[in-house]
């Protein structure tokens, strides 16, 4: 295969893998934040251990830029629930 192509193929997969990251951090701070409210306090120490058991893995196996990537999906999921409502103009007229 030719340099020019294969170098395309493999920035194709990193965004891919970054993407991917980012919707799986987003996935895992989801059900993160929502079990914790629900659960006793055992199963919050595990949630959090795991969480952050799974942030070191990744950091410590994949790319930074695949890290950074899941980092900011759980980012995302953290403060997205904390953001003001919109309120409809609709409803007034």
């Amino acid at each position: 295969m030719p340099p020019l192509i294969s170098d395309i193929f493999g920035f194709l997969g990193f965004l891919v893998s970054a993407l991917g990251f980012l919707i799986f951090g987003f996935g895992v701070a989801r059900f993160t934040l929502d079990a914790y409210k629900k659960a006793v306090w055992q199963v919050q120490i595990a949630l959090l251990l795991g969480f952050f058991g799974l942030l070191i893995g990744i950091a410590d196996f994949t790319s930074p830029g695949s890290t950074g990537m899941f980092a900011l999906g759980a980012g995302i999921a953290f403060f997205l629930p904390n953001m003001p409502k919109k309120e409809e103009e609709d409803k007034e007229e």
